[in-house]
Protein backbone atom coordinates (compact mmCIF):
# COMPACT_ATOMS: atom_id res chain seq x y z
CA UNK A 1 0.00 0.00 0.00
CA UNK A 2 1.68 3.12 -1.25
CA UNK A 3 -1.19 5.58 -0.96
CA UNK A 4 -4.32 6.14 1.26
CA UNK A 5 -6.33 6.84 -1.59
CA UNK A 6 -7.92 3.42 -1.56
CA UNK A 7 -9.18 3.56 2.26
CA UNK A 8 -10.62 7.20 1.38
CA UNK A 9 -12.71 5.74 -1.20
CA UNK A 10 -13.83 2.85 1.02
CA UNK A 11 -14.53 4.84 3.74
CA UNK A 12 -16.42 7.46 1.92
CA UNK A 13 -18.62 4.39 0.49
CA UNK A 14 -19.51 3.04 3.83
CA UNK A 15 -20.80 6.83 5.07
CA UNK A 16 -22.94 6.68 2.10
CA UNK A 17 -23.99 3.39 3.33
CA UNK A 18 -24.50 4.67 6.76
CA UNK A 19 -26.09 7.78 5.89
CA UNK A 20 -28.75 5.24 5.32
CA UNK A 21 -29.37 3.70 8.30
CA UNK A 22 -32.74 3.87 10.69
CA UNK A 23 -33.33 3.73 14.25
CA UNK A 24 -35.13 0.02 13.81
CA UNK A 25 -31.73 -1.08 11.50
CA UNK A 26 -29.71 -0.54 14.75
CA UNK A 27 -31.63 -3.66 16.01
CA UNK A 28 -30.46 -5.93 12.91
CA UNK A 29 -28.19 -9.09 13.57
CA UNK A 30 -25.04 -8.60 11.48
CA UNK A 31 -22.75 -11.14 9.86
CA UNK A 32 -20.28 -10.22 13.04
CA UNK A 33 -21.17 -12.79 15.58
CA UNK A 34 -23.47 -11.77 18.56
CA UNK A 35 -23.44 -8.65 17.07
CA UNK A 36 -26.35 -5.80 15.73
CA UNK A 37 -25.59 -3.02 13.61
CA UNK A 38 -25.56 -0.56 16.63
CA UNK A 39 -22.63 -2.63 17.93
CA UNK A 40 -21.05 -2.66 14.74
CA UNK A 41 -21.21 0.64 14.10
CA UNK A 42 -19.74 1.59 17.36
CA UNK A 43 -16.62 -0.37 17.05
CA UNK A 44 -15.88 1.20 13.63
CA UNK A 45 -16.91 4.23 14.80
CA UNK A 46 -14.24 3.70 17.92
CA UNK A 47 -11.77 1.90 15.45
CA UNK A 48 -11.23 4.74 13.16
CA UNK A 49 -10.46 6.67 16.35
CA UNK A 50 -8.04 4.00 17.47
CA UNK A 51 -6.16 4.29 14.25
CA UNK A 52 -6.10 8.04 14.16
CA UNK A 53 -4.12 7.94 17.64
CA UNK A 54 -2.32 5.96 16.60
CA UNK A 55 -1.01 7.25 13.59
CA UNK A 56 -0.66 10.31 15.98
CA UNK A 57 1.73 8.33 18.14
CA UNK A 58 -0.92 7.66 21.19
CA UNK A 59 -2.66 4.14 19.91
CA UNK A 60 -0.75 2.70 22.93
CA UNK A 61 -3.72 3.97 25.33
CA UNK A 62 -6.39 1.51 25.49
CA UNK A 63 -9.07 4.99 26.58
CA UNK A 64 -8.42 5.89 22.86
CA UNK A 65 -10.19 2.12 21.88
CA UNK A 66 -13.13 2.43 23.69
CA UNK A 67 -16.20 1.81 21.91
CA UNK A 68 -20.11 1.86 22.74
CA UNK A 69 -23.20 1.02 20.98
CA UNK A 70 -24.66 3.78 18.12
CA UNK A 71 -27.61 5.56 18.72
CA UNK A 72 -29.57 8.04 16.72
CA UNK A 73 -26.59 10.17 16.08
CA UNK A 74 -24.10 7.22 14.49
CA UNK A 75 -24.19 8.98 11.26
CA UNK A 76 -23.07 11.58 12.46
CA UNK A 77 -20.42 9.77 14.93
CA UNK A 78 -19.44 7.91 11.96
CA UNK A 79 -18.23 10.72 9.75
CA UNK A 80 -16.68 12.72 12.29
CA UNK A 81 -14.61 9.15 13.04
CA UNK A 82 -13.92 8.73 9.07
CA UNK A 83 -12.59 12.44 9.01
CA UNK A 84 -10.12 12.06 12.04
CA UNK A 85 -8.66 8.97 10.65
CA UNK A 86 -8.25 10.60 7.45
CA UNK A 87 -6.82 13.25 8.57
CA UNK A 88 -4.24 11.32 10.50
CA UNK A 89 -3.71 9.14 7.60
CA UNK A 90 -2.79 12.09 5.17
CA UNK A 91 0.21 13.02 7.06
CA UNK A 92 2.98 12.54 4.91
CA UNK A 93 5.81 9.76 6.94
CA UNK A 94 2.38 8.42 7.93
CA UNK A 95 3.71 4.80 6.10
CA UNK A 96 7.08 4.93 8.39
CA UNK A 97 5.30 5.87 11.73
CA UNK A 98 5.22 3.16 14.36
CA UNK A 99 1.20 2.48 15.40
CA UNK A 100 0.77 1.04 19.06
CA UNK A 101 -2.13 -0.66 18.59
CA UNK A 102 -3.29 -1.37 22.24
CA UNK A 103 -6.15 -2.98 21.43
CA UNK A 104 -4.41 -5.61 19.42
CA UNK A 105 -1.36 -5.31 21.89
CA UNK A 106 0.76 -4.75 18.93
CA UNK A 107 3.27 -1.86 17.59
CA UNK A 108 3.56 -2.16 13.95
CA UNK A 109 4.79 0.03 11.00
CA UNK A 110 2.38 2.47 9.78
CA UNK A 111 1.80 0.85 6.45
CA UNK A 112 0.72 -2.26 7.74
CA UNK A 113 -1.55 -0.53 10.09
CA UNK A 114 -3.18 1.45 7.23
CA UNK A 115 -3.48 -2.08 5.70
CA UNK A 116 -4.91 -3.26 8.43
CA UNK A 117 -7.59 -0.75 9.20
CA UNK A 118 -8.21 -0.76 4.87
CA UNK A 119 -8.87 -4.39 4.81
CA UNK A 120 -11.34 -4.16 8.23
CA UNK A 121 -13.51 -1.95 6.67
CA UNK A 122 -13.42 -3.21 2.90
CA UNK A 123 -15.10 -6.57 5.21
CA UNK A 124 -17.28 -4.17 7.57
CA UNK A 125 -18.10 -2.01 4.75
CA UNK A 126 -19.72 -5.50 3.35
CA UNK A 127 -21.45 -6.19 6.64
CA UNK A 128 -23.09 -3.19 7.01
CA UNK A 129 -24.28 -3.52 3.21
CA UNK A 130 -25.27 -7.14 3.83
CA UNK A 131 -26.96 -6.05 6.81
CA UNK A 132 -29.03 -3.42 5.13
CA UNK A 133 -29.59 -6.03 2.23
CA UNK A 134 -27.60 -3.26 0.02
CA UNK A 135 -24.74 -3.56 -2.59
CA UNK A 136 -21.28 -2.82 -1.57
CA UNK A 137 -18.28 -2.79 -4.52
CA UNK A 138 -15.60 -0.91 -3.38
CA UNK A 139 -13.34 0.49 -6.34
CA UNK A 140 -10.09 -2.27 -7.28
CA UNK A 141 -7.39 -0.43 -5.95
CA UNK A 142 -9.27 -0.89 -2.76
CA UNK A 143 -10.07 -4.16 -3.06
CA UNK A 144 -6.56 -5.43 -4.72
CA UNK A 145 -4.72 -3.57 -1.47
CA UNK A 146 -7.43 -5.18 0.89
CA UNK A 147 -6.79 -8.74 -0.95
CA UNK A 148 -2.82 -8.59 -0.34
CA UNK A 149 -3.09 -7.84 3.62
CA UNK A 150 -6.65 -10.87 3.93
CA UNK A 151 -4.07 -13.15 2.39
CA UNK A 152 -1.51 -12.83 4.78
CA UNK A 153 -4.15 -12.92 7.83
CA UNK A 154 -3.04 -16.27 9.40
CA UNK A 155 -5.86 -18.74 10.09
CA UNK A 156 -5.95 -21.45 12.80
CA UNK A 157 -7.26 -21.37 16.19
CA UNK A 158 -6.98 -18.07 17.31
CA UNK A 159 -9.82 -17.48 15.48
CA UNK A 160 -12.49 -19.46 17.33
CA UNK A 161 -11.04 -17.22 20.26
CA UNK A 162 -13.43 -15.17 21.88
CA UNK A 163 -13.23 -11.57 20.59
CA UNK A 164 -11.24 -12.78 17.31
CA UNK A 165 -11.28 -10.60 15.05
CA UNK A 166 -11.99 -12.94 12.22
CA UNK A 167 -13.72 -16.19 12.28
CA UNK A 168 -12.12 -19.29 10.37
CA UNK A 169 -11.54 -18.96 6.46
CA UNK A 170 -14.38 -20.83 4.22
CA UNK A 171 -12.54 -22.55 1.06
CA UNK A 172 -11.98 -19.80 -1.87
CA UNK A 173 -13.57 -21.52 -5.32
CA UNK A 174 -10.81 -20.72 -8.14
CA UNK A 175 -13.19 -18.41 -9.53
CA UNK A 176 -13.98 -16.43 -6.65
CA UNK A 177 -13.69 -12.67 -7.49
CA UNK A 178 -11.15 -10.74 -5.31
CA UNK A 179 -14.21 -9.09 -2.78
CA UNK A 180 -15.26 -12.70 -2.42
CA UNK A 181 -11.94 -14.45 -1.61
CA UNK A 182 -11.65 -11.73 0.69
CA UNK A 183 -14.66 -12.24 2.65
CA UNK A 184 -14.04 -16.30 2.67
CA UNK A 185 -10.67 -15.55 3.76
CA UNK A 186 -11.12 -13.67 6.81
CA UNK A 187 -14.30 -15.64 7.50
CA UNK A 188 -17.67 -14.48 6.42
CA UNK A 189 -20.11 -16.22 4.21
CA UNK A 190 -21.31 -14.00 1.14
CA UNK A 191 -24.06 -16.89 0.49
CA UNK A 192 -25.68 -16.12 3.78
CA UNK A 193 -28.82 -14.26 4.06
CA UNK A 194 -29.32 -11.05 6.37
CA UNK A 195 -30.83 -11.55 9.06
Amino acid sequence: MHTIEPTRAVLHDTVTLIDKVTDVDLRLPTPCAGWDLAMLLGHMTAQHHGFAAAARGSGGDLAVWAQAPAGADAADRYREAVADVLAAFSVGDVFERPFHLAEFDATVPGRMAVGMHLVDYVVHGWDVAHTLGAGFRPGAEAVTAALEVARSVPDGADRLAPGAPFAPAHPVPVDADPLTEILLLLGRDPSRRPG
